[in-house]
């Protein structure tokens, strides 16, 4: 096939013409003379002379002459790499379409492909088979052109590898013994296993003609494989080689698609995998729902992450540390090498387990595993069991310790018995026991058996009618070696040997670290227990993804599927890759399985002449369009200069003049008729207000109506404002009184409200933008200033008080709560331990921590984690309040300067807290950090 043809060669007959163009175009009238208007003498020249045409200048005639050639060239349509349109007209047309994953980005060109051929099928009059690799079932018989059409418009691509050996079987028994003219197989262009068998079906049915058509696959890439090692996420693809080196961008996201972190994917020139690093903390990873590769909108480009992808913190707790000069002997040694590259191991800072239990339960880890530990301290086993039943996995081991354990030991799966049994001694007639088998039930189902294990020692279970059901693993001889119950939402497991090679080679074996490995993976990670369970379960369809990459509820006839513990589901056309289970736990199905490397397609036979083509739309290109412009070029210049030859722009450049003047008095015109427009907005009225407060920090307190009330606000915060300048590198500007009705009310960090039960009840309105204030992260200060007053009231609310409930009961405030002694609040500068105003004794209420987090307040999330409001009876302003030459205005009661002194500094922390938010909160805890560095 040539690269190069025209759609309509008979039009290239009109070159035939181009000489008699070019014999016309030299001939052109003379140009125009210009003349003085003495009327006689025009009539003589006129008289004397007889007109003749003259010849026009030979690039002209050129000019003029590719002008005509381009117009017929464009006619004919000349086309680069044309599409071959000639089918085999001897029987029927064959189109085996390959509708995966990696033909979801050139879908619509594939379509394009499809329907040319179905189009030239029905030209040459023959009957159409369409049939598609990745749909489960198959229909290949013959049929009209319009029936493939629709057939072709109904397909979509679909989140699957395509079987091109069930397809080729189904066009096969359709054809039923007729010669095909023509069979194409219009590929992915990605190899499959069962790629041979399906061309030799083809080729047993004798085509006339065999094609392949594909995509230039230079975007066909796929995640196949992503672990979550100690320090980041290792993240592999594979792509079709192409031989050009290649980056691409992968970004791990969230369950709501946000990405979150990214590594790059830097493939080597002839290089079909590559591998990236997503750098991240492990907190974050675990966060981590799915990977994507940046650019590209295919189901292969990502790849989903269930629980079973999450790191988790393991506690490690021995009951004896062992000598540091025989690490081989510790307890712990052989468990932190074997889940330190698969979790974030957390050892306890100290030796006594009543102070360091409970710090590993802060920490809410995902695991702990005990290694010889026998009575644990009475006040950690109600804690360790909560902890359980929250769906912690509490693993232990044997040791001298346990067996000599209390048999009620709450914390052991079994009832145990006391001692241990020693097989192999000079004492004892047993040999050591090998393992048996793995339960196919268990989470060691899968697992080969490890003949080169033998136990020495094991503590023995009592037996119970459901000692088989809890074993998990055993010896040859059927007692049990790891052991488990259920307790709530969490697990205990005790493996019967220990932990150390004293009592088996268990920990010298590679089963020993896959054993723990998938402990730990049943455990929690922070969000949805695994898929795994003691038994092989069958999850409904949760989300699926399209062949686009995205997640979708549609899950069609997507049927459950059942994972066995250990297993990695494979995707298939019952069951395509998604997510598999409920809200509350799923499982991750993924396109590919891991170590799959893509691979061309390869489509030769033996004895059989494959034609390779490409898809339509992107190889053939259309000379018509750049002709059509070129004529139009020529057009256009070929004007200019026969304007140039008669004289049109003799005038120019008096005319541009006139022009421009006249332009420039219109433009003039316009711009006193219109001042304003295209200019930037004008200052408006109050700006330079609102400037002045974006630069300065202002103290803001609310007008409430009553003189005394608003003066005495007014000076507090003024008194304020100058011992903040004074002892704080804060330097604020002049206090501000804000309406809270019609102000805006952003400026200030925090506001102060002094209640008085005298001043108008504010309106609805004003309330609901005292909400709003809060709930965007602003403070309010109420003062009720009636501490005093509440001494004497036997518990009374006193007015000032039921006015602040009549004003908080129109708002939705957090539970409240006195200012613990941890607070950031007495920390934020002076270290406090109450907040006096004018009066002591009323604490200073803030939003409670826990409380606020269990009913879902909103005030909080928007500041920083700072409290929305802060109430006390204790009239800072009053204490802070002073004159003009700087002296108190009010007494304090009881009339002590220190206590003063300390409302001031209640006043710094508060402002401090508004200012700096949580900044300081881990300074709050610098002691118990500082202890548990060990410094």
């Amino acid at each position: 096939m040539s690269a190069f043809a025209f759609a309509n060669p008979a039009i290239l007959i009109g070159l035939l013409a181009l000489p008699v163009i070019w014999w016309l175009l030299r001939l052109t009238p003379p140009r125009p003379k210009s003349e003085v208007f003495p009327p006689l003498r025009i009539l003589a020249s006129v008289l004397k002379r007889e007109e003749t045409p003259a010849n026009s200048p030979w690039w002209l005639t050129l000019l003029r002459m590719a002008l005509a050639a381009a117009i017929i060239l464009a006619i004919a349509n000349p086309v680069i790499n044309p599409r071959a349109n000639s089918l085999n007209g001897s029987g029927p047309l064959v189109l085996l379409v390959d509708n995966s994953w990696a033909t979801a980005p050139d879908w619509d060109r594939r379509v394009q492909t499809a329907e040319a051929l179905i189009a030239d099928a029905e030209d040459a009059g023959v009957p159409v088979s369409v049939t598609f690799t990745a749909d489960a079932t198959h229909d290949a018989v013959p049929g009209s052109a319009a029936a493939a059409r629709e057939k072709l418009a109904a397909a979509a691509p679909k989140p699957l590898v395509p079987d091109r050996e069930r397809a080729a079987a189904a066009v096969t028994e359709a054809i039923n013994g007729t010669r095909p003219g023509t069979v194409v197989v219009l590929s992915d262009g990605v190899a499959n296993a069962s790629d041979e068998t399906a061309l030799d079906a083809l080729a047993s049915l004798s085509p006339a003609e065999l094609r392949v058509i594909e995509g230039d696959g230079a975007r066909t890439m796929a995640l196949t494989e992503a672990t979550n090692n100690a320090d980041a996420m290792s993240v592999t693809a594979t792509r079709l080689a192409t031989g050009m080196p290649q980056s691409m961008a992968v970004n791990a996201l969230d369950p709501q698609g946000r990405a979150l972190a990214s590594g790059t994917l830097d493939f080597a020139a002839s290089a079909a995998t590559a591998t990236a690093e997503i750098s991240a903390p492990f907190e974050l990873r675990n966060d981590f729902a799915r990977l994507a590769v940046a650019d590209l909108a295919t189901a292969g480009s990502v790849r989903l992450l269930d629980d079973g992808f999450r790191r988790r913190r393991v506690a490690l707790i021995s009951g004896d540390s062992g000598s540091d000069f025989q690490p081989l002997l510790q307890p712990l040694y052989y468990i932190s090498r074997a889940l330190q590259p698969y979790a974030d191991l957390i050892e306890p800072t100290t030796a006594d387990l009543s102070v360091s239990i409970p710090q590993i339960l802060e920490g809410n880890p995902s695991a702990i595993v005990m290694a010889d530990v026998g009575r644990l301290p009475a006040d950690v086993y109600e804690p360790l069991q909560q902890w359980i039943s929250r769906g912690g996995t509490l693993i232990r081991f044997a040791g001298p310790r346990l067996a000599a354990a209390p048999a009620d030991d709450p914390l052991v799966p079994v009832i145990l018995r006391q001692g241990e049994r020693a097989l192999g001694g000079a004492m004892s007639w047993s040999e050591p026991q090998a393992m048996a088998d793995f339960p196919a039930t268990g989470p060691f189902a899968g697992l080969p058996r490890a003949d080169d294990i033998t136990v020495n020692r094991q503590v023995l279970a009592e037996p119970t009618p459901d000692l088989a059901d809890r074993t998990w693993a055993s010896l040859a001889d059927g007692t049990p070696l790891v052991t488990t119950r259920e307790q709530e939402a969490g697990r205990i497991v005790l493996f019967h040997t220990s932990a150390e090679a004293t009592w088996s080679n268990m920990p010298l074996s590679g089963t020993f670290v896959e054993m723990l490995r998938r402990l730990v993976q049943m455990a929690r990670a922070g969000g949805a227990a695994s898929a795994t369970a003691d038994t092989a379960a069958a999850l409904p369809p949760f989300r699926l993804l399209n062949a686009d990459g995205t997640l979708t509820t549609e899950t069609g006839i997507a049927r459950p599927i059942t994972i066995a513990a250990g297993a990695t589901p494979v995707a298939s056309f019952d069951h395509p890759p998604g997510l598999y289970g409920t809200e509350d736990g799923f499982s991750a199905v993924n396109l590919l399985a891991p170590g799959t490397e893509l691979q061309p397609f390869n489509a030769s036979l033996d004895g059989v002449n494959v034609v390779r083509e490409g898809l339509i739309g992107g190889e053939a290109q259309s000379l018509r369009p750049l002709l059509f412009a070129l004529a139009f070029l020529f057009i256009v210049l070929d004007s200019l200069v026969v304007l140039f030859m008669n004289g049109a722009f003799s005038r120019l450049p008096r005319l541009s003049r006139s022009a421009a003047a006249g332009l420039a008095v219109l433009a003039g015109l316009l711009l006193v008729a219109h001042p304003g427009e295209g200019l930037a907005q004008d200052a408006q009225p109050g700006d330079d207000v609102i400037m002045e407060h974006l630069d300065t920090t202002h103290l803001a307190y609310v007008v409430t109506g009553e003189a005394e009330v608003d003066q005495l606000s007014e000076q507090g915060l003024q008194g304020l404002t100058q011992f903040l300048t004074y002892r704080t590198t804060l330097e604020p500007g002049a206090p501000v009184g804000v309406d809270i009705a019609t102000d805006e009310l952003a400026f200030y960090p925090i506001i102060y409200w002094p209640i008085s039960a005298n001043a108008p009840m504010p309106s609805q309105a004003a309330i609901s933008r005292i909400d709003a204030y809060m709930r965007n992260g602003g403070t309010v200060l109420f003062d009720t200033q009636d501490q005093y007053s509440g001494l004497h009231s036997s518990g009374m609310t006193t007015p000032n008080g039921e006015r602040l409930q009549a004003i908080l009961g129109n708002i939705d405030i957090p539970p409240l709560e006195p200012t613990p002694e941890d607070h950031v609040l007495a920390r934020s500068f002076y270290l406090l331990n109450d907040f006096p105003g004018r009066y002591a004794g009323s604490p200073l209420w803030v939003e409670a921590r826990q409380e606020a987090a269990q009913t879902g307040s909103e005030l909080s999330s928007s500041g920083d984690g700072v409290t929305p409001l802060l109430i006390t009876a204790n009239d800072l302003a009053g204490a802070w309040a002073v004159d003009a030459q700087g002296t108190p205005v009010l007494p304090t009661v009881p009339s002590d300067a220190m206590q003063r002194e300390f409302a001031y500094r209640a006043g710094v922390n508060i402002m401090m807290y508004m200012l700096t938010g949580n900044y300081k909160a881990d300074q709050v805890h610098v002691p118990a950090l500082l202890e548990r560095l060990g410094q």
